[in-house]
């Protein structure tokens, strides 16, 4: 029974209940301990990537604390406990990494998006600095655009006296 749950085991802990029922009949429940990573998988996503990277669903994340329930008789549980347990073993294992995998992608896809946002700035950034080159000096000396001078410009004013 424990070779089967070894590899469930050494990624998270479990509980094992057994209860007597009516008729001779048992019930045992391996239920897998939820993990405080478990909550935060899909923290590293953020709030201001939430439009643009999807969430690892809350129902696969609950999916890996879903306990293996068995009722029978206690020699049909023996029969059957130990590929009942390859089998839950195998299937939690196939969704945790599924997950795990999920969480790389998220991570990447995180890394990826804010890369593209910086870049995006320092483009910005670039073509402002550059168009500022391109405007010509517009001090106090230099003549309007359209080689018109207003009225009330002082420098005018200061040439006509």
């Amino acid at each position: 029974m424990f070779s089967e749950l070894m590899p469930l085991i050494e990624r998270r802990a479990i509980t094992i209940t057994v209860a007597a029922l009516n008729q001779g009949h048992i019930r045992v429940n391996v239920v897998p301990a939820g993990l405080a990573e478990d909550s935060k998988v899909n923290e590293k996503i953020g709030y201001s990537n939430k439009d643009k990277i999807a969430q690892i669903p809350e129902s696969a994340i609950h999916a890996l604390t879903t306990p293996l329930s068995l009722t029978g008789a206690p020699d049909e549980i023996d029969a059957h406990l130990a590929e009942q347990l390859k089998a839950f073993v195998d299937s939690h294992l196939a969704l945790q990494q599924a997950v795990d995998r999920a969480r790389g992608e998220i991570a990447e896809a995180v890394k990826a998006v804010e890369e593209r946002d910086k870049n995006r700035s320092r483009a910005r950034t670039a073509t402002a600095s550059k168009t500022d080159e391109k405007k010509p000096y517009k001090g106090e000396d230099a003549a309007p655009a359209g080689g018109s001078l207003s009225l009330f410009d002082p420098t005018v004013a200061a040439a006509s006296d």
